[in-house]
């Protein structure tokens, strides 16, 4: 199974819990009401209203009616998305992986040794950022130094874009995450104040202030979401910059023996390029 269908996999538990989480969490405000009736009647019959039970943390969260839950479904998951692609970008950008050990040294005996065929093989033995780099280079190797310098810089450049754009998305996530979560605090406070048209003014603070808390959690969840994100892409791309600047450098090291080779023979008198 592919990484991008385990993640799209995810993706669906996580909507289908919410919903399921929703279903059963979604009646606080009808209970609400039920005990601010209650505590009426008995004010009614001269006894102390009953006090409500404090809400709990998963009240909270999906106390805010059917777009409050939407909303909060949508950032669990952008939350579990943000995880999956952290873990998989941690997986990714290792040196380990972009550049392994001693595939650049092998590669500068093999060429040495005019073993042509013998350092494609060690490149495909070892799929890596460096092996696809010095691949590009010796598909021109027919072209002169020049034609190679140019190819792996190609290949450098669309290694990185690649590099790049993996870790990208945790940045997309970083910035939609606070205004998925502001989307549901601005359509809470909508409900809050449509209540106090709706009772002409009669809305207790009480009830105001359950409105705006459970308004406002929508946007407390995005930043709690966003923050790790924008942190995660920032080091990913500081360790990116860091690699791909290695990375360059290796394939440079490991074909110079072609370097020198076409630098001292005059040429009229170079020699077919080895096989």
């Amino acid at each position: 199974m592919s990484l991008t269908s385990q993640k799209t996999r995810a993706l669906v538990c996580a909507l289908a819990i919410g919903f399921l989480a929703s279903a059963g969490l979604g009646q606080i405000r009808p209970a609400a009401k039920d005990s601010a009736a209650v505590g009426a009647s008995a004010a009614s019959d001269g006894q102390p209203p009953a006090k409500r039970q404090p809400l709990t943390f998963w009240q909270i969260i999906f106390s805010g009616g059917p777009l409050g839950i939407a909303n909060m479904v949508v950032l669990i998951g952008l939350s579990i998305a943000a995880l999956a692609l952290a873990l998989d970008d941690l997986r990714i950008v290792r040196k380990s992986r972009l550049i392994p050990d001693g595939l650049s040294e092998e590669v500068r005996d093999l060429m040495t040794a005019g073993e042509l065929n013998r350092a494609r093989l060690a490149c495909k033995a070892h799929p890596s950022f460096l092996a696809a780099v010095i691949m590009q280079g010796l598909s021109e190797v027919d072209g002169g130094w020049a034609e190679i310098e140019k190819a792996m810089e190609d290949a450098t450049a669309e290694q990185a874009a690649r590099l790049f754009r993996r870790i990208e998305y945790l940045s997309v996530i970083g910035n939609i995450a606070p205004m998925v979560g502001l989307l549901g605090t601005v359509t809470g406070m909508l409900l809050a104040f449509k209540q106090v048209a709706d009772t002409e003014g009669n809305a207790g603070a009480a009830q105001l202030a359950d409105g705006i808390y459970q308004a406002l959690v929508t946007t407390v969840a995005g930043l709690i979401i966003a923050i790790p994100s924008l942190g995660a892409f920032a080091l990913f791309r500081s360790r990116v910059d860091q690699l791909v600047a290695e990375a360059a450098y290796a394939p440079l090291h490991a074909l110079s023996p072609l370097k020198r080779a076409w630098a001292s023979t005059p040429p009229i008198h170079r020699p077919p390029a080895p096989s």
